[in-house]
């Protein structure tokens, strides 16, 4: 009785499904293979002598966002926060032990063009900061930015976090820059920086 009650339950169901020997549609694999053929003979088809000046005429400044001859429109807090704080801190205090601070630093304080020499060139070696000695290494950013915003950068940390020394203008950094273009090494700390002055 039972066997004969499983068997009509059986009859009742639906097969499982399978996929058997096709698993994709034909269709599928007709379209699949036309927009394969296609691409293929898209690329071999296509000219590989165009004419160069038909193609991308912008340069690696345009690209930068450094247009020849425009005029800067550098905002030193905003190179600052972009280069700086993850050294010498938003606040410019850096830290204790590893990254000088720029708040009532003699440095900062100090001539303008050894300031300006410390951004185009960086330093490395002893420093010596509000009588506490740093032993590390600042990168050179004479590459990255023009006379402008070094300039820009310079007189923001001049003006802010409690320093209180004049602005910088661009015409001493490019001053700095031509006088040490031959500069292929950062500053040597205290010692090097100090023959600046």
């Amino acid at each position: 009785m039972t066997e004969q009650r499983d068997n009509q339950v059986r009859s009742r169901e639906y097969p499982d499904p399978h996929e058997m020997n096709k698993p994709v549609p034909p269709a599928v694999i007709a379209i699949v293979a036309g927009l394969l053929l296609w691409a293929v003979s898209y690329i071999v088809s296509t000219g590989r002598d165009d004419d160069p000046t038909l193609g991308d005429r912008r340069t690696v400044a345009t690209l930068e966002g450094k247009v020849k001859g425009a005029v800067s429109t550098a905002n030193g807090a905003d190179l600052y926060a972009a280069n700086c704080v993850a050294c010498h801190q938003a606040s410019g205090a850096g830290l204790a032990g590893a990254f000088p601070p720029l708040a009532g630093s003699e440095w900062v304080a100090g001539p303008d063009n050894i300031l300006a020499n410390i951004l185009l060139h960086g330093i490395t070696g002893r420093l010596t900061v509000r009588g506490a000695t740093y032993n590390g290494a600042m990168p050179s950013f004479k590459d990255k930015f023009d006379d402008r915003e070094i300039a820009a950068v310079l007189s923001h940390i001049r003006a802010n976090f409690g320093n209180t020394a004049p602005q910088v203008s661009a015409n001493v950094v490019q001053r700095e820059r031509a006088a040490s273009k031959a500069r292929t090494t950062p500053w040597n700390g205290d010692d090097e920086l100090a023959k600046l002055k």
